[in-house]
């Protein structure tokens, strides 16, 4: 059986994942910071029958991410999928921010895939697997408010598309995928301005495509060895006018994100 590695495994995307793709027939090994997040996963997975693993770790820690990969290979003796969903968010104007709050999303965001995906490659060169990585819409549009976030997302998209260039040869899928606006625990846990949770998101979840929807989505782009992934209609059209009129997309971001309370 297929074996895939989530960090962040605990919630929104990353818990819908596990159990989208154990469902599939994965046998699932997830990661979280939270021990009475991972042990509710868990049972969730037990109940739905899934063959599965829990690791405490904050792949943003190097050692935390090589063990999360040393007991993927422990527990199950291969590795096919590595998807790396791990993130934070942020809600404060770059002006307001603390910048412990910038080194602490690019830690996760972006060098918590880096450290994970190093670990994983030998493992995944062997099964000539797949890595993906959970970007966002945030990774082709700088977004206001969201400086620190925009900057891991970016170089996390730069990352994903050197690496898929470099093991063409070596038959490694790579996969980028930007949900979009997701219905999802990120924006409740975005940190303000002085790092604290924001507690609440400021946005309707309601018309948000779910985590599960999105579970689905990035099965298939696996399945299909897929090179990206946009998702949304909202989410294809900021990065088609990004592309083709930059400057009409400046002020109409800006007027969206303008709307929000405290902005």
């Amino acid at each position: 059986m297929p074996v895939i590695l989530i960090t962040g495994g605990t919630s929104g995307i990353g818990r819908a994942c596990a159990l989208t793709f154990g469902q599939a027939g994965y046998q699932v090994v997830f990661t979280g910071r939270d021990a009475v997040r991972l042990a509710d996963t868990a049972q969730a997975l037990t109940a739905a029958g899934v063959a599965h693993h829990a690791v405490q770790a904050d792949v943003g820690d190097e050692a935390a991410a090589a063990r999360a990969v040393d007991e993927t290979i422990a527990h199950f003796g291969h590795l096919d999928v590595l998807l790396n969903n791990a993130g934070l968010s942020m809600r404060a104007r770059f002006q307001d921010a603390d910048l412990e709050v910038i080194k602490q999303l690019m830690q996760t965001n972006f060098f918590g895939a880096v450290f994970t995906t190093k670990f994983a490659l030998p493992h995944l060169l062997a099964s000539k697997g797949s890595i993906v990585g959970v970007s966002s819409i945030a990774g082709y549009r700088g977004l206001p408010g969201r400086t620190g976030y925009s900057a891991s997302k970016f170089a996390l998209n730069g990352f994903l598309e050197a690496l898929r260039t470099e093991l063409l040869p070596q038959g490694v899928h790579v996969l980028t995928a930007a949900p979009g606006f997701t219905a999802s625990n990120i924006r409740h846990t975005a940190l303000a301005a002085d790092g604290r949770a924001q507690g609440e998101s400021p946005r309707d979840e309601a018309q948000m495509m779910s985590a599960e929807e999105v579970a689905q989505h990035l099965l298939a782009a696996v399945q299909q060895r897929r090179r990206s992934l946009v998702l949304t209609n909202q989410g294809r059209l900021t990065v088609f006018l990004n592309k083709w009129l930059p400057g009409l997309t400046d002020k109409l971001v800006l007027r969206h994100f303008q709307k929000e309370e405290g902005y």
